[in-house]
């Protein structure tokens, strides 16, 4: 099972079309990825140590189910679950009704003055088109205070290529490109996760960074 399952998007054009995708699927990728006992140990624990602590407000992008989003609050996180996919909130404010969560996106969200202190997006960019992912990236790293710390987790591939995800198309990165994206949008990585294909389940990886200081 990939780290937490697949995400929607949240930042890109034609994010109606990837949201009405995962609207009809929601029933079936809640009963399947809806719960932290079907996100591996090693997740969790890089979630907890790049996010657990950090002190100020929190966003996961793109928070499903919700329950990452709870798991975060659980740890003492200042932290709010956003995602476009309505049937995701509703289940999300259901399941977890002490954890804030708003329909929507970053876009969508007022951010705090000095930015988020740190950002979840856990699949949550993965149907992104390549073309679109260094303006993204740059969207996350402006919406985020200096030193704010960035946890990303995305297929990966020998080479940038898409694929028939089984709900909407999605691609592949090498770990060492993605890692070159962060850098690019302003962000330096601190610790990476991968894990080879295993059964049925795709190569995966996981990036956490911190938001670099900029130079006015």
């Amino acid at each position: 099972m990939p780290l937490g399952g697949a995400r929607r998007l949240t930042l890109s054009s034609g994010v109606q079309t990837v949201e009405k995708a995962y609207a009809a699927l929601a029933e079936r990728y809640i009963a399947l990825f809806g719960s932290l006992e079907s996100v591996a140990a090693d997740d969790l624990a890089l979630i907890r140590r790049h996010l657990g602590a950090v002190a100020g407000p929190v966003v996961d992008v793109g928070c499903g189910p919700g329950h990452l989003t709870a798991y975060l609050q659980s740890l003492g996180v200042q932290v709010t679950g956003i995602d476009p996919v309505p049937e995701f909130i509703s289940h999300a404010k259901s399941a977890y009704p002490e954890t804030p969560f708003e329909l929507g996106s970053l876009a969508t969200l007022d951010a705090p003055a000095l930015g988020f202190s740190g950002i979840l997006a856990w699949y949550s960019l993965i149907h992104l088109p390549p073309d679109r992912v260094d303006a993204v990236l740059a969207d996350l790293r402006s919406a985020t205070a200096p030193d704010a710390r960035l946890v990303v987790g995305f297929f990966v591939g020998d080479e940038i290529s898409a694929f028939d995800h089984k709900v909407f198309t999605a691609y592949r990165w090498p770990v060492d490109e993605y890692a070159r994206r962060l850098t690019r949008a302003g962000f330096v990585e601190v610790e990476r996760l991968e894990r080879p294909r295993d059964g049925d389940t795709r190569p995966h990886a996981a990036i956490a960074a911190r938001a670099a200081y900029r130079v006015p």
